[in-house]
């Protein structure tokens, strides 16, 4: 067994995820313990900024790279402030660390494009490792986007590790900045993909019109109602009939939300309306199922916003509970995730696999920097 340090910046923006766990990749001994370190409002906000100009930004702008070292830096935070903890709670030392690093862009292939497929996830795991002196497995995604594959989502392997004895079917529902679900079947098998935005818009636009990170305790929302006509032309956006595998870029939705006219709502329909909107897209997700799952649990940021859960509730059929009910801890998930993932790319497991992101066969994927 490895003892890893698994890290997740993901697209809510909000901080670091870190995790200690106990694993060989195809087991898990020990959850240790688990922190996160939030970003300060500048990197946020230049993190933010880095999301609307990475199509046309290029390796070495000034720029990214004080973003990436800034990011890189509160990492390592990260990893110091866990491996103490650890080490006090525990008495063990860490021996390995999965680095997601922080994607700003995702463009898989789609069908009838003519491009090869691109994911980059910004974080100089070099740096890691010798700010931390400890090998760093990275780069988890762009192995199977150049499959062919979706590159997302990745955790499906290890959802189905931690599920192994619980009744299936079964849904395991992440809200981060953008929604993904993993499907287990009674027989083992999966699928996964991206089921649309979740808390990424309503994010932005709780900064637009209330001054604030994020719709805290769903107050915005809860105050207002959906907006049935706005709702209906989202609803119509193909990306919900499409047939899995596909995965999601953190802005994908925002062309369409402005053409369907969120901007002229009002703070607390436009909250309302978009938090509808993630769970309309929960819902189309559950008809690409094989089977109807007995429930789904929800893990993130999302599973702590009472409207969101109440919307998503109101629309799916079987009981919605948060992963705590089943003694996950939904805030480090994919934080231990990750470590789990490091495991793997150390010893040569495959992350991926056609049922999870459309990849030809199961892949491994991954590099390790500093490793002996």
């Amino acid at each position: 067994m490895l003892r890893t340090i698994g890290l997740m910046s993901g697209t809510s923006l909000d901080g670091v995820d870190a995790a200690w766990v106990e694993t060989d990749g195809a087991a898990i001994g020990r959850m240790g313990p688990a922190l996160t370190l939030p970003y300060d409002p500048a990197l946020r906000r230049d993190l933010r900024r880095l999301l609307d100009v990475a199509a046309d930004i290029e390796e070495g702008d000034p720029f990214l790279a004080d973003c990436v070292r800034r990011l890189t830096d509160r990492h390592a935070e990260a990893v110091a402030a866990l491996r103490a903890e650890v080490s006090r709670v525990l008495g063990e030392a860490t021996d390995l660390v999965g680095f997601h690093g922080q994607t700003i862009l995702h463009r898989p292939a789609r069908p009838g494009d003519t491009a090869p497929g691109r994911t980059w996830q910004v974080g100089d795991a070099a740096w890691l490792s010798r700010a931390t002196g400890l090998p760093v497995a990275h780069d988890f995604r762009s192995a199977d986007v150049a499959a062919g594959g979706q590159g997302a989502p990745l955790v499906p392997v290890v959802h189905a590790v931690l599920a192994a004895a619980l009744p299936k079917p079964l849904a395991v529902l992440n809200l981060g900045g953008v929604g993904n679900v993993t499907w287990i079947g009674a027989e083992g098998g999966l699928v996964a993909f991206d089921t649309g935005p979740a808390n990424g818009p309503l994010d932005d636009w709780a900064r637009r019109h209330a001054q604030t990170d994020y719709d805290k305790d769903g107050l915005l929302a809860l105050a207002g109602q959906p907006d049935g006509a706005v709702l209906g032309r989202l609803m119509a956006h193909p990306y919900l009939a499409a047939p899995p595998p596909k995965s999601l870029d953190r802005l994908d939705f925002d062309r369409a939300l402005r053409e369907a006219g969120a901007g002229d709502l009002s703070p607390q329909d436009g909250a309302a309306t978009l938090v509808a909107f993630a769970a309309v897209c929960v819902a189309a997700a559950g008809r690409h199922f094989p089977d109807p799952p007995l429930q789904w649990l929800v893990a993130g940021g999302g599973r702590r916003n009472p409207a969101m859960m109440r919307a998503l509730a109101g629309t799916l059929e079987a009981p919605v509970r948060p992963v705590e009910i089943v003694g996950w801890n939904g805030d480090a998930l994919e934080a231990q995730a990750f470590g789990v993932l490091a495991a793997r790319c150390w010893h040569g497991l495959p992350l991926t696999f056609p049922g999870t992101t459309g990849a030809p066969r199961p892949l491994g994927g991954g590099r390790i920097t500093g490793r002996g």
